[in-house]
Order: structure tokens, then sequence, then C-alpha cells
């Protein structure tokens, strides 16, 4: 290598903000789009991390509250047919639909346990989509990114290759740059996927833990409204 080339490619600024700023159109899109992608999944994670951490503590505070000794009914009263909190909504359910099956009589209408049931279950899977809602993102920018960052590297290699070809120079000046961006975008691409995936898995694993506590509770209550029901 001649003097006068490395002179040359030592001059070159290397920083982020210039290779982003030399980069071609394309490249420019690629380099915004995982750089977004990254914020975003990040935004999810923390919210999650948020939200998971509140729905353990409504959930413990309202097991106590329910099995405390306290009737169910005054119970119900308090927390009204429109509760905040995921097992409180839960719990609501059930009651509601048990309320709903006594005549005016006090009689109880036939299928009451299968319909309270369905209640609750249908209350558990609006909370557990809550709880997911956000994840697939996480799931698409952990499996894209790389592949959205080779591309920009692909193209950035395409780029720079024709300028080699239209400058007619080969020299480290001419090459190191072009390849430089292009480089940039794969590292990019695996910044936006890696926290993506490792997250999904933490966050899907909480998500089902989450889940499987309501589901528990609910056949728990189930089983406790059956007893009244046979008695």
């Amino acid at each position: 290598m001649d003097q006068t080339s490395l002179a040359m490619a030592q001059e070159i600024d290397f920083s982020l903000l210039a290779l982003f700023l030399r980069a071609s159109l394309t490249v420019k899109l690629v380099m915004i789009i995982l750089v977004v992608a990254s914020f975003w999944s990040w935004a999810i994670i923390i919210r999650k991390f948020i939200a998971y951490r509140a729905a353990r503590a409504e959930a413990e505070q309202f097991d106590r509250a329910f099995w405390s000794g306290e009737p169910l009914d005054e119970l119900f009263d308090q927390i009204g047919p429109t509760p905040e909190g995921a097992s409180q909504q839960i719990f609501a359910a059930g009651m509601l639909e048990w309320r709903r099956s006594h005549r005016q009589d006090g009689e109880l209408i036939a299928g009451a346990q299968a319909r309270i049931e369905r209640s609750m279950d249908v209350a558990i899977q609006k909370v557990t989509e809550n709880l997911n809602y956000g994840l697939t993102f996480l799931a698409t920018v952990g499996s894209i990114s790389p592949f959205v960052g080779l591309f920009g590297t692909v193209w950035g290699i395409k780029v720079a290759f024709e300028e080699i070809a239209i400058s007619q120079n080969t020299s480290l000046a001419v090459v190191a740059p072009g390849i430089s961006e292009a480089l940039v975008a794969t590292a990019l691409g695996l910044l936006a996927a890696i926290p993506a995936v490792i997250f999904y898995n933490k966050l899907s694993s909480d998500a089902d833990r989450i889940a499987g506590n309501y589901e528990a509770f609910a056949d728990e209550f189930s089983t406790i409204l059956s007893r009244q029901l046979d008695g």
C-alpha cells in the first residue's frame, strides 16, 4: 500500500454518523428501519416488564382478599362488576354469571356451572391476549432483522464495487468507506434481533406462568361454586 492511499484512508471519518451520511439511500433506509425496530422493541420490553410486575402484584393482593374468609358476595360488591385487575375481572365474570343463574325465587337455572366456567374462560382469554400483546412484534424483529441487515450489507457492497469500477481505483481509501457502511447494516440487524429474541423468550414464559395462575384460580373458584351448587 502506498503512503498516499494510507494517508487518505486515515483522513476518512468512520464514525457511525459519518458512515450513515455517506451510505446510499437504500442502506440508509435499512439502517433507519432497524434502529426504529430496535427502539420499538425496547419500548415493548420495558412496558411488558412493568405490566407483568403489576399483574403479579395485583394477583397476590386479590388472592389474599379471596382467601381471607370474607363472603364472596361481599367481595364482589366491593370490587364491582367491571374491575381493572385481571384476577378481579375473572372473579367478577364468574360472580356475575353466578348471580344471573338464580331465578327470582332463588332457584338455580340449569347448566349454571357450565355457564360460569365459560364466562371465566372468556375473561381469561381477554387478559391473556393483553399479556401477549406486542410479543409478536418482538418475534418478528428477532427473526427478520438479521436478514434485513444482510440485505443492507449486500446492497452497500454492491454500491462500493460500482464506485470502484467507476473510479478504476482499488485503493483502501476507495474500498474501505463503502464496505464499512455496508457492515454497519449487518451490525444494526444483530443489535435489533438479539435483544428481541432473548426477551421474547423471557416474556413469553412469564406470560404463560401468569396465565397459568389465572387458570388455576378459575379452577379453584369453579370448585367452590360447584360445592355450593351441589349443596
